[in-house]
């Protein structure tokens, strides 16, 4: 059993496992700390300790879920990352949530978190959230996904990323007694509210990490905005002419963006954001105009692209500047679709493939 919940102080359990994305740890650790909350780590080894996804986290669980019981707790916390497909193989740790989703305790679960109450049987007829990549496993549990940064239904709170989490702890906050007014924090439904500074205040990305992350996306578009309409007045193709002029025309609104986003904070664009087209222009002049090396180019820099944005997106806290980024990625991976149809139009069975060894040649095993 663990110590005594001590008069009317709230207590709550936070699951802890290896591979935990370290924001969605620390930002409620350090919220309902900081709110006077009584929380409790729980891991499924006393002795382990626990190393989270980004390396900042690195701590010993309180207690295990094997020993701990849901009465002792007003409400349990579930992070994601790596960590909940350990946690969702370890039975102790599925009961636990189980027990404490059946007694009407506080459930909040974010990212790869609701992975926990798929295990558990937890999400049939709920409405709830979670990170995009298991939004199928989510429903085919019985959920009805909605794709927002907040989701509450009943004792249920779940939430997608970690640009939500400061959302995700208000909410989480407020049901605990700790919201409004009294407690100086936003309304959770406040899309104006400036939620990174709330992020921050809790060990989330800082104002430096955002802009550094805003200049280097700002960077790859400019570089691609200058490299793409390039390609677009050297190629022969009418249709691919017309489809890259469409995207430079893209381009040119995403850097709107940006740019507007560093004047919101404040900032302007750094030196290697604004010498990216100079820097696109020198390289691409050295390309030869050969249509298909030139659209292999084109839909390289657009994968690139995509990847880029995608993982600037996981690492910010800040979700105004995460909104921007998710509607770059969207954009960019409808043109990389729509690209690589006119490449496979143009170019079928081009694809380079491998070489085959010689006849006798030796092969060495990796």
């Amino acid at each position: 059993m663990i110590s005594n919940h001590q008069g009317s102080q709230k207590r709550v359990a936070i699951l802890l496992e290896h591979g935990v994305e370290d924001a969605e740890f620390q930002i409620p650790y350090k919220a309902l700390k900081m709110a006077g909350i009584d929380v409790v780590v729980l891991g499924s080894r006393r002795n382990e300790d626990y190393k989270g996804k980004q390396g900042k986290v690195s701590l010993k669980a309180d207690a295990t879920t094997t020993e701990a019981s849901a009465e002792e707790f007003d409400a349990v916390i579930i992070p994601g990352g790596m960590a909940p497909d350990r946690m969702r193989v370890n039975p102790n740790t599925v009961q636990f949530v189980r027990s404490a989703m059946q007694q009407g305790k506080l459930i909040a679960a974010v990212c790869h978190g609701p992975q926990v109450l798929i295990e558990g049987d937890l999400l049939k007829g709920k409405n709830a959230t979670g990170f995009r990549a298991i939004r199928k496993d989510m429903q085919n549990a019985g959920a009805h996904y909605i794709n927002e940064p907040l989701v509450v239904d009943g004792n249920l709170i779940t939430s997608r990323q970690p640009s939500d989490l400061a959302i995700f702890t208000t909410a989480i906050l407020s049901r605990l007694g700790y919201g409004g007014k009294e407690a100086a924090l936003p309304d959770e439904s406040d899309t104006n509210a400036e939620w990174w500074k709330l992020a921050d205040a809790w060990g989330g990305s800082t104002k430096g990490e955002i802009v550094s992350a805003i200049n280097t996306a700002l960077a790859g578009e400019r570089y691609s905005h200058e490299a793409f309409q390039h390609y677009a007045e050297k190629t022969s193709d009418f249709e691919v002419r017309r489809l890259l002029q469409e995207i430079v025309q893209n381009k040119q609104h995403h850097i709107q963006m940006l740019e507007d986003r560093l004047n919101e904070l404040g900032e302007k664009p750094s030196l290697p954001a604004q010498a990216a087209d100079t820097l696109a222009k020198l390289q691409t002049s050295l390309q030869g105009s050969d249509d298909m090396a030139m659209m292999r180019r084109a839909l390289g820099d657009i994968q690139t692209g995509v990847v880029d944005v995608y993982n600037l997106m996981l690492k910010l806290t800040d979700p105004v500047t995460v909104r921007l980024f998710t509607q770059i990625e969207a954009d960019l991976s409808e043109y990389e679709r729509r690209f690589a149809e006119l490449y496979r139009q143009r170019f079928a069975g081009a694809i380079t493939k491998p070489a085959k060894p010689s006849t006798g040649a030796a092969v060495t095993a990796a």
